[in-house]
């Protein structure tokens, strides 16, 4: 799912590209993806974009008379700007928004559509699509301690929890919990005031790190590969490749659809946290240290 720093380029680069412009039409080719019923699509139709938002992972387009578009790309949803007139692609495409210089794109991947687009008028209808998570790239040290200590959850659940957090997922909350050496499983109720300033730190750092490589590798153009496993990143997606830090083997945890990943040898003092599905079917065969993960890849 597109993040933080994704939705920033993507709205970058459609600020570059239809700052002032005037949308001419929507074309629907999935009609389940739009979502509200007023105001219709229509009442859009020639009126100028004056601003570009984005509301947690939701990318969000302010029209001319306090007429807003909010798009949610979900897990496979992805934005693609072509020529004006653009087809819309047969089995994943969504929509066109359509502009005298060219034409936005929305597409997703994969069998389960759940990407979606509401139409609203006026700033209350925009603010109840907002889950109500921090700004983490604007809230201070307190205000983030407060945030993270209101319920006790696993870092991992309350990083990428909309409603505490905005912007973060499972991609990024993995890059920051390695790079505040953080185990993922730790209650956020019992971390100590250097462990919250040293993650509030981490999120800073990640995210502002992100967006600027992600400006410099886009550049003038538009980002069409937005992905959550990407070159460079330190855990997410590099199960059993080594630590950047310490050449460590990277471990995961599958959970869902998803999954966590994690260095057992910076974040977990050389423990492995256990995976339900393997540790419940291996029980007392199931590695608890590194050490022990160790001698049994020698011995295979």
């Amino acid at each position: 799912m597109p993040e933080l720093p994704d939705i920033t380029i993507y709205l970058e680069s459609l600020e570059r590209r239809i700052s002032g412009r005037k949308l001419e039409r929507i074309r629907l080719a999935n009609p389940f993806l739009l979502r509200t019923v007023e105001p219709k699509p229509e009442d859009l139709y020639g009126r100028t974009i004056v601003g570009f938002h984005r509301i947690g992972k939701r990318v969000v387009l302010e029209l001319e008379g306090k007429f807003f578009l909010v798009i949610h790309l979900m897990i496979a949803g992805r934005l693609h700007w072509k020529e004006a007139g653009a087809k819309i692609p047969g089995k994943v495409g969504h929509a066109a928004f359509d502009f005298a210089n060219g034409t936005l794109l929305l597409t997703e991947a994969g069998t389960k559509k759940r990407a979606s687009l509401h139409c609203v008028s006026e700033v209350e209808a925009l603010n109840k699509l907002d889950p109500g998570g921090f700004e983490v790239l604007g809230c201070g040290e307190n205000e983030f301690a407060a945030q993270l200590r209101k319920e006790n959850h696993t870092l991992k659940r309350a990083l990428t929890d909309p409603h505490l957090f905005s912007g973060i997922g499972n991609s990024y909350s993995d890059e920051i919990l390695h790079h505040a050496r953080l185990s993922p499983l730790k209650q956020t109720r019992t971390l100590n005031d250097e462990e919250i300033q040293r993650l509030h730190s981490s999120v800073r750092s990640v995210m502002l790190m992100w967006i600027e490589r992600l400006r410099k590798e886009t550049g003038e153009g538009f980002p069409e590969k937005v992905t959550a496993f990407r070159e460079g990143m330190a855990v997410h997606g590099r199960h059993k490749k080594p630590c950047p830090v310490c050449g460590t083997a990277v471990q995961r945890i599958a959970y869902a659809q998803n999954e966590c990943n994690y260095c057992p040898r910076c974040q977990t003092g050389g423990k492995l946290l256990a995976d339900r599905a393997f540790s419940r079917l291996l029980k007392d065969d199931w590695p608890r240290t590194i050490e022990e993960l160790e001698e049994r890849m020698v011995g295979r």
